[in-house]
């Protein structure tokens, strides 16, 4: 199965992450920036790189909050759970995004 290329691209960001290659990674989430996936991994990379008060500010962009006793490679495994699918972003603690929200049908006098 061929991943759709944000995926791709996100997981080849979680690779270069992993590797320590995190100015690649960076680059890399840079341009997709207001995915809430690839706004978790900039946090991650921030929180990696040391600059928590930037961390603080991608994990508030993507509904996430700072691990207290995470590390961050074992978040960056999780990010990489929910990418490739065996795990469910509700479950990761993402947020649901208002595209999906938006195609909940909805019944006239209902909110």
């Amino acid at each position: 199965m061929v991943m759709p290329a944000l995926e791709a691209a996100l997981a080849q960001a979680l690779v270069r992450a992993h590797g320590g290659d995190w100015h690649a990674a960076h680059d890399i989430v840079q341009q997709h920036e207001g995915d809430a996936r690839a706004d978790w991994i900039h946090a991650v990379l921030h929180r990696i790189e040391g600059d928590l008060a930037n961390a603080r500010y991608w994990y508030r962009r993507c509904g996430q909050t700072l691990p207290e006793v995470e590390p961050p490679q074992a978040e960056l495994a999780r990010i990489a759970e929910v990418l490739t699918g065996t795990q469910d972003a509700d479950d990761a603690g993402m947020p649901r995004s208002r595209a999906s929200n938006d195609l909940k049908p909805r019944r006239k006098g209902r909110p």
